[in-house]
């Protein structure tokens, strides 16, 4: 039998419409958040092949999902939205994997951290208040010049931004950029400033005090020449993480699975076991 087809869907949560990538089956879902400047499409290779049911959104403000006038992009308000997308769409216990931002939904879990079966964190955004970020964020995290930096970004130039998160520093994958283009956030990318913002040290140490009791089996899984995110992050969601096993991805930049696609294989066995 051949494997599920992924069907497109948009879910309601508090006004916001979550526009979401959905692989029917039976047994405990996995659910997949994406980061920034991406969105669920990242995990259509994963998608393809876990087995049972499996979920990749778009966060509001992201790719295809749309957040009200007023919407709170904070790492709290987009923190809850992971909470409560998950009662939306019916989910109880579930595997979760993440990247990049999709830390947001680490701390919802934290919150029922029982119902958690499986985790699998990707060159995420520590929730400590030792990290310090990267310059690109250090830009967004000024106003004014984050919006300036937005407003003025174009194709080429975004293009050759991204060669920088590559394992090799070579051009990322055509279609994989053209799909970040397509969907990027208009005008001067509000949610994205909105949430870089709010992320000072003492709201992410906040945001991770309770890494300690996520006890489910976790892979932590790191792109070993990410420019963002740097082998240490890795070192420290593992060290966080009670159950946590390290897969340290030598070529890998911050989508590791671009430039090793054996880590797709080796994300899903995990979720699957």
């Amino acid at each position: 039998m051949g494997a599920a087809a992924i069907e497109e869907t948009a879910i309601a949560v508090d006004g916001a419409s979550v526009f979401c990538r959905r692989k029917p089956g039976e047994g405990v879902p996995v659910v997949f958040v994406h980061g920034h400047p991406s969105h669920g499409g990242d995990w259509e290779p994963f998608l393809e092949r876990v087995r049972g049911p499996a979920l990749a959104y778009d966060l509001p403000g992201w790719g295809r999902s749309q957040g009200p006038a007023g919407f709170d992009y904070s790492i709290q308000g987009l923190a809850a939205l992971c909470r409560r997308f998950l009662e939306a769409a019916g989910i109880g216990e579930y595997r979760l994997a993440l990247h990049d931002w999709g830390s947001l939904a680490l701390i919802a879990a934290q919150e029922a951290p029982d119902r958690v079966r499986r985790l699998v964190v990707i060159n995420a955004v520590p929730l400590s208040a030792d990290y310090r970020w990267h310059w690109v964020a250090r830009l967004w995290r000024r106003r004014g010049v984050g919006e300036l930096v937005n407003l003025t970004a174009t194709k080429p130039a975004f293009a050759i931004g991204l060669r920088q998160a590559s394992g090799d520093r070579g051009p990322m994958p055509r279609e994989f950029v053209e799909s970040m283009w397509r969907h990027r956030m208009r005008g001067v990318g509000r949610p994205a400033l909105s949430l870089y913002r709010s992320a000072d040290p003492d709201a992410l140490a906040a945001a991770g005090s309770g890494l300690g009791g996520v006890r489910c089996p976790a892979l932590v899984v790191w792109g070993q020449r990410d420019p963002y995110l740097g082998p240490e992050q890795g070192r420290w969601f593992a060290g966080r993480l009670p159950n946590a096993e390290l897969l340290e991805v030598p070529r890998g930049g911050h989508w590791p699975w671009i430039d090793d696609p054996s880590a797709v294989s080796q994300v899903v066995d995990f979720l699957d076991a």
